[in-house]
């Protein structure tokens, strides 16, 4: 089998990569990224490098992305504009890397006849829905990043039900992990800001809450879904770990893996961003056998010893240059 995965220099992307070839070493795998994110390092770190076709390209080319999807069996697309805040700041940017990005995509894994593609979507298209979020509530987007991320959603669902290609859309709650270290991701923010000012900021009041999904388990879906012969295709399905974690709470134990030697403080709420959110789960256990493994605290230790592996000034860089600071 030759998968093409889409941002697979980036935070997800490596995992995936390392996860898929520990599964069956025997894979072919062809990364697309245009490393504005995500760098080839990356791979180099975990080992991989040599292991994979790197192509350097942008998914808003449409050659590129003929060129990426030649002789491949299943696309996982990961690359995205992946933030609300960015997305609130510069919305057209959004679009044009969500939405024509994955449209260009979608045109050419047809025209190279793919069998699977798999779309990572997220809870952001739900909007603020009383929780737990599942595949029946409806979307009404509160962000640029959601509303590109349902349009995705829209065409994959119509290339399936229009070209007959096999389309699945995963709604990722939020993913953590490894190899997040331009991540401006709740997690990895916190850990980059412990090391680097002794403070965490919490923007509202710190009783909004997330589903933490560590990134492994994300990864264990995908493996599932590209192997899997059931009628999935054209349809959402919500992976998180279905628990609901405040951010003060998360705040709290990053604090307590410096040995409390951090300040908490609070800041104004940001428009766009949801109260309370966490997954429904079902859907994923029933159909892929779908089974999330990594408690939280196991998960963000995990982290914290990753970023211990870095130089300050390694961290300090990737802030500045991740607008993140």
């Amino acid at each position: 089998m030759k998968y093409l995965i889409t941002g697979g220099c980036g935070f997800i992307g490596v995992n995936l990569v390392s996860y898929l070839l520990r599964k069956d070493p025997s894979l072919k795998i062809r990364i697309l990224d245009n490393l504005s994110t995500g760098k080839a390092e990356n791979l180099k770190e975990a080992g991989i490098l040599d292991k994979v076709d790197l192509i350097v390209g942008d998914i808003c080319d449409y050659d590129t992305c003929i060129r990426a999807c030649k002789g491949v069996d299943s696309v996982i697309h990961l690359a995205a504009q992946s933030g609300v805040i960015p997305s609130i700041e510069d919305p057209f940017t959004d679009c044009k890397i969500n939405v024509i990005g994955t449209l260009n995509l979608l045109k050419a894994s047809l025209e190279n006849g793919v069998e699977k593609f798999i779309f990572a979507s997220s809870n952001a298209p739900i909007g603020e829905s009383n929780p737990p979020v599942n595949e029946n509530k409806i979307p009404r987007p509160a962000s640029p990043y959601g509303a590109s991320k349902l349009s995705c959603e829209a065409y994959c669902s119509a290339f399936y039900h229009s070209y007959g290609l096999k389309t699945l859309i995963f709604r990722f709650s939020n993913v953590y992990g490894p190899y997040s270290l331009h991540k401006s991701s709740v997690v990895a923010k916190f850990i980059k800001d412990a090391m680097l000012k002794k403070e965490l900021t919490i923007y509202g009041d710190g009783n909004q809450t997330r589903d933490f999904i560590y990134v492994d388990d994300i990864c264990q879906a995908i493996w599932l879904a590209l192997g899997c012969e059931k009628e999935i295709w054209g349809k959402p399905i919500h992976l998180g770990t279905g628990k609901e974690t405040r951010i003060i709470d998360l705040a709290n134990f990053v604090k307590s893996l410096f040995n409390d030697n951090i300040r908490i403080s609070f800041a104004p709420e940001r428009k766009g961003e949801i109260k309370k959110n966490f997954s429904d789960i079902s859907k994923a256990k029933e159909i892929l056998g779908f089974s999330p493994s990594v408690e939280l605290k196991d998960g963000v230790r995990r982290v914290y010893e990753w970023f211990k592996t870095k130089e300050i000034d390694e961290i300090r860089n990737a802030v500045i240059l991740s607008g993140s600071e």
